[in-house]
């Protein structure tokens, strides 16, 4: 898209839709292909499409850009209808509302790459999304340099490297790649680099247990030429990340939502079946059983207490540490809603002929996202000690 054409789609109203109207409809249609799509490992396209045509997927973008500039409690409410139908369509959504939300926090965008990068999202569904992890690397939260380099030369930037776990790839308009400058001291950041650059080769190598329509496979890219300006925030090595102050709370309530929704489908499947399976020997619906009737009650005590977090944390009542610990407890609850289902259910829960084993692969894989477990846990400890070591101070003066 030019630049010109880009101002004028940012010109355009942005008002948001009507969503109680939409979001029902999206979520059945996401459901109805959810098992063709996992078992095939195929990209719900047709997924996107619908969310462009409702106008959703510059949701977080600003609004003088043409975007709809939701908050996050409005987005939280678009994620978990999106991931209730089909979770692996919620991730790669949650990663274009990530970077729209952000971009007006990021200086090192210059304004023509935002224009372009949102007035092509809204003109024709462009998806953009990070590219971190690498093969040797692992995920680049837990520290070190990406293998992967940005060269500098007279004509633009020559990025050569490998990514693995690219999710939405096939898909992507916009690549944010991590890497490092061939500086004697390098920088590291993200370069933005346009899916279709020559040099760019994508290998579909994605054959997972779960999000099997996610399309993350590998990209690699071999002397992939960018202009200089595409490199977005480079930051000498250790500096603070170059996200607003926001951005921590959005990932972990998007993030941790795709897998509540995800358990709040296995849940609404595991009281259809209870309420309908009939065993001959009871001559009734399993769901007039005490023990079934308690097991339901103790899935939705938890998934109340998800609800609870994700809406305070989305109101921005929990600061960084709460945040990612609204993350860590609204996965792992999921999870055990998910497993408790299968104990409830036995063989008709595992068969592949209902969704309830699908959730369960699904659901697992929340606990992979940054950050994870160990890291929240662990940090949290770390404040608490801090804290009770300012407190004793003060009383000690």
């Amino acid at each position: 898209m030019s630049r010109a054409a880009a101002l004028r789609v940012a010109e355009a109203p942005a008002a948001l839709p009507d969503l109680d109207a939409i979001l029902p409809g999206l979520t059945a249609a996401f459901a109805a292909t959810a098992a063709v799509h996992d078992r095939e490992a195929s990209f719900p396209s047709a997924n996107f499409e619908a969310l462009r045509e409702a106008r959703l997927l510059a949701l977080t973008a600003p609004r003088r850009l043409g975007g709809l500039e939701a908050d996050l409690p409005t987005t939280l409410k678009v994620v978990s209808a999106v991931a209730r139908g089909e979770p692996a369509t919620a991730l790669v959504l949650v990663m274009q509302y990530l970077f729209h939300a952000s971009v007006e926090g990021r200086s090192g965008w210059p304004e023509h790459l935002k224009q372009r990068v949102i007035g092509e999202a809204i003109s024709h569904g462009a998806l953009i999304n990070a590219l971190r992890v690498e093969p040797d690397l692992g995920t680049p939260a837990r520290g070190g340099l990406p293998a992967t380099v940005a060269r500098r030369t007279p004509e633009g930037w020559r990025i050569s490297g490998r990514k693995i776990y690219s999710t939405g790839s096939t898909a992507l308009t916009w690549f944010v790649v991590w890497a490092r400058s061939d500086d004697p001291e390098p920088l590291v950041g993200g370069w933005l680099v346009r899916a279709d650059t020559p040099g760019i080769t994508i290998e579909e190598t994605w054959d997972h247990l779960g999000l099997r329509a996610s399309a993350s496979h590998d990209v690699v890219f071999e002397d992939v030429l960018v202009p200089l300006d595409h490199a977005l925030d480079p930051q000498p090595v250790g500096a603070p990340p170059p996200y607003p102050a926001s951005f921590a709370a959005w990932s972990a309530v998007l993030t941790s939502a795709i897998y509540d929704a995800v358990a709040r489908a296995a849940r609404d499947w595991l009281v259809d079946f209870l309420a309908s399976r009939k065993p001959a020997n009871l001559g009734a619906a399993l769901s007039i059983l005490p023990r079934f009737q308690e097991a339901v009650g103790d899935i939705d005590g938890l998934l109340l207490a998800n609800r609870v977090l994700l809406d305070t944390a989305a109101r921005g009542e929990v600061d960084g540490v709460e945040s990612s610990l609204v993350k860590h407890l609204v996965t792992e609850n999921a999870i055990t809603v998910v497993e408790k289902a299968l104990k409830l259910t036995g063989n008709p829960g595992l068969t592949r002929h209902n969704p309830l084993e699908r959730h369960h692969r699904d659901v697992l894989c929340g606990r992979v996202h940054t950050p994870q477990s160990d890291v929240v846990l662990t940090s949290a400890g770390k404040a608490a000690f801090a804290a009770h070591e300012g407190k004793m101070g003060e009383a000690a003066q």
